[in-house]
């Protein structure tokens, strides 16, 4: 491997993990997801042409590794080798599992996957890390779209269980269960989105939550801090344990889901939402979302805001796993996996 610059220890993985992982771009998904292989022992190669990608897949696996640490994690498993290079033909190799981390754009997803196939063993699983761009149309040019598949997880990958796994028209069964048996050893929750649709499951939930927040910031009903804090006093305190639907049979009382759907469930028929029409992005309305973002963070670079975040989680899923709920079964059962693999 050419320029390549080594972070961690190496180490083997076994108990259903893959042999090798290449991450091919290492933004703040592709580092993540990097963190996680190789903290669960798994030798991961990244692939980006940036001069600066060791340093930023180096940060991420220190904060990935403290996390960890305070999970109680760390030293269950030996923490695999992190080879850095510039071109996706010095890091494929032989990796079995090849996640794609590039920018939302189908032509540069699809350009990097023909480098991909190039280079790549012929079994291996091509992952999309994609957020809602349509597996079909991502396979379109591919020699084998049978081994194309979305794994779309979530930020920060290596604390955050869910993944939503997607195949496309041509993407083969086994595909998809190579994708999500990996995945399930590494401690994440696949979710078989069993429906291709544009942005999948989660993400058109955020989108109309999100669309909601801007009409109302852009309306001047409320701003970016006290939208925040209705979501983390409120609901969001709520949703990390039980979701929505779970949620609301609980706001039934003795009568349930059934008690809170006759009740409320007339109130949807009310236009208190904007739907799906969005606010436009001018320039001063950018310029309005961005000074009241600054203002709430203060002076805390975005560095002390992840770590503060991760410090977050980190305690909300120690205390889901003690209470057997949620995403602490995921932390529980990625604990059970290390042991074995020790």
């Amino acid at each position: 491997m050419t320029d390549r610059s080594s972070i961690g220890e190496a180490g083997a993985a076994e108990s259903g993990l893959p042999a090798r992982v290449c991450v091919v771009g290492a933004g703040v998904i592709g580092a993540a997801w990097a963190a996680r292989w190789a903290l669960c022992g798994v030798d991961v190669n990244v692939a980006d042409p940036s001069r600066t990608t060791a340093q930023r897949v180096g940060a991420t696996l220190h904060a990935a590794t403290a996390a960890w640490e305070r999970l109680g994690l760390r030293e269950m498993a030996p923490l695999g080798e992190v080879a850095c290079a510039g071109v996706v033909d010095d890091a494929v190799g032989d990796a079995v599992l090849v996640h794609e981390c590039v920018p939302e754009r189908v032509e540069i997803k699809q350009a990097v996957y023909a480098e991909i196939e190039a280079a790549a063993a012929p079994d291996a699983v091509i992952a999309s890390s994609t957020s809602g761009i349509r597996p079909s149309e991502l396979q379109a040019h591919m020699k084998h779209p049978e081994r194309l598949v979305v794994a779309h997880p979530f930020n920060p990958v290596y604390l955050l269980p869910l993944v939503e796994v997607v195949g496309g028209s041509r993407t083969s069964e086994r595909t998809i269960e190579r994708a999500m048996g990996w995945l399930s050893a590494a401690g994440m929750s696949p979710l078989r989105v069993r429906s291709e649709i544009d942005g999948f499951v989660a993400d058109r939930l955020l989108e109309a939550l999100w669309r909601e927040a801007l009409w109302l910031v852009h309306d001047g009903v409320a701003t970016v801090a006290e939208i925040d804090d209705v979501m983390r006093l409120g609901f969001g305190l709520r949703w990390a344990q039980m979701g929505v639907f779970q949620t609301y049979a609980t706001a039934g009382g003795e009568g349930g889901f059934r008690h809170f759907i006759e009740h409320f469930g007339p109130a949807l028929q009310q236009p208190w939402t904007k739907l799906t029409d969005v606010p436009e992005l001018t320039p001063e309305f950018i310029a309005t979302l961005i000074a009241q973002s600054d203002e709430q963070s203060g002076d805390q670079p975005v560095a002390e805001l992840c770590a503060a975040r991760d410090r977050n989680l980190v305690d909300l899923l120690l205390a889901l796993e003690a209470n057997d709920w949620g995403a602490g079964r995921s932390l529980a059962a990625l604990r059970e996996q290390l042991a074995h693999q020790g």
